[in-house]
């Protein structure tokens, strides 16, 4: 592998850098002044309108929808520095859920599904979100428990279930619903879109969480006789499960290099203030204590940078990677939940105060071990593929 990166992403990474520092970290505070909605949109826009005259729009999305048309192998870095603000990805048109859903329409979106919601997407008119997780007893970590239903009805599709979880939704324009067609939940999945204010579409509430407010909340969704036309089918019926897999692989990626950037970031933090603090006759650097500190979480994002880039070699070669962004997602999602304890703690009190946003991160972060798979989740899967591979060798 050539680990070094082509120099026009270099010049890109770095001028998303100088960005956030000047337009998107000071927007924080507009974020903390509303703990209940976060960033305002007029805010956001104005953002959004600054990244466009910056060059900076849309980083994953192809340049003839409007964006920069970089690979997926050149996405880490100018992930990761977008990622060093909560709101840097949003800003920039590649937070999830609507990267992932730009990435899963580019793909399999008929003409029409494309015109209707896959541009107005990429150029950042309207909001998107995915309904796949539900509530006990439904799908979670495991997708073939998924309950909600679409059934035949003459021409048309009858949905019916219970989604939570479903990021985006106060905001959103449409909805990628994923429901059962058939009595085989791996077979007989199949994904649906549908415009959020459609009769049958019940925004039940936004559930409350730890961390920050993000646009749109994250939402309980109820579908009560949702009725939707053939034409409403992304790709075709029965591949539900197999569109989500090719959603899921890079959206796991982009979800550890954004969230690399603000582990780095506090690091950063971290030293900076360990650096300036003086207690027991030296500054905290002095102390053996925080320099282990300090190292180990070098080390651990050191590492995980180098398992995201071999996740995204693979993918982009056409293969599975499974086991290689199963093994990045345990990975990175862990160290970040470190390093920010660890700058936490090197800062003391003034880590747990809302003076800095290490606190802010902290709680944000936690979901990180859950959503886009559970580490245990994952780590079963890396198991069974072991256990596959010894089984066959003897």
């Amino acid at each position: 592998m050539d680990f070094s990166y082509p120099a026009h992403v270099q010049d890109i990474a770095a001028r998303v850098r100088r960005f956030v520092d000047e337009v998107v970290i000071p927007l924080e505070t507009y974020a903390r002044d509303d703990p209940d909605n976060g960033l305002p949109l007029e805010r956001l826009a104005e953002a959004r309108d600054a990244a466009r005259s910056a060059g900076l729009w849309a980083p994953t999305v192809p340049p003839e929808l409007g964006g920069l048309g970089l690979t997926l192998e050149e996405w880490s870095p100018v992930l990761e520095t977008a990622g060093r603000s909560l709101l840097g990805p949003l800003v920039l048109n590649c937070a999830a859920p609507d990267e992932g859903n730009m990435h899963l329409l580019n793909m399999y979106a008929s003409p029409e599904q494309r015109e209707r919601y896959l541009a107005p997407l990429t150029r950042g008119e309207i909001f998107s979100c995915f309904g796949m997780t539900e509530p006990h007893p439904g799908a979670g970590s495991d997708p073939t428990m998924l309950r909600t239903t679409a059934t035949r009805d003459g021409d048309d599709w009858l949905i019916n279930g219970h989604k939570w979880w479903t990021t985006g939704a106060g905001i959103a324009s449409f909805i990628i619903i994923m429901a059962r067609t058939g009595d085989d939940p791996r077979k007989g999945a199949t994904l649906f879109l549908a415009p959020i204010d459609a009769d049958g579409i019940e925004l039940v509430r936004a559930v409350p969480h730890m961390g920050e407010p993000d646009p749109g909340g994250h939402y309980e969704v109820k579908f009560h006789d949702l009725r939707l036309p053939d034409s409403a089918i992304l790709g075709e019926a029965g591949q539900g499960f197999r569109l989500v897999q090719k959603r899921l692989g890079p959206a796991r990626l982009t979800h550890c290099m954004r969230w690399t950037g603000i582990a780095q970031r506090a690091l950063e933090i971290a030293t900076h203030y360990a650096s300036q603090r003086q207690a027991f006759g030296d500054v905290l650097t002095g102390h053996q204590a925080v320099q282990w500190m300090l190292a180990d979480s070098a080390i651990e994002l050191h590492a995980g940078r180098l398992m995201i880039q071999h996740g995204a070699y693979l993918l982009a070669r056409g293969e599975d990677a499974r086991q290689e962004t199963s093994m990045a997602k345990v990975h990175v999602a862990e160290t970040v939940n470190r390093v920010l304890d660890r700058a936490i703690q090197i800062c003391g009190g003034l880590g747990i105060s809302r003076d800095i946003p290490l606190s802010t991160w902290y709680e944000a972060a936690r979901a990180f071990r859950i959503y886009d798979g559970a580490s245990e989740v994952h780590r079963m899967v890396i198991a069974r593929r072991i256990v596959r591979e010894f089984s066959a060798d003897e």
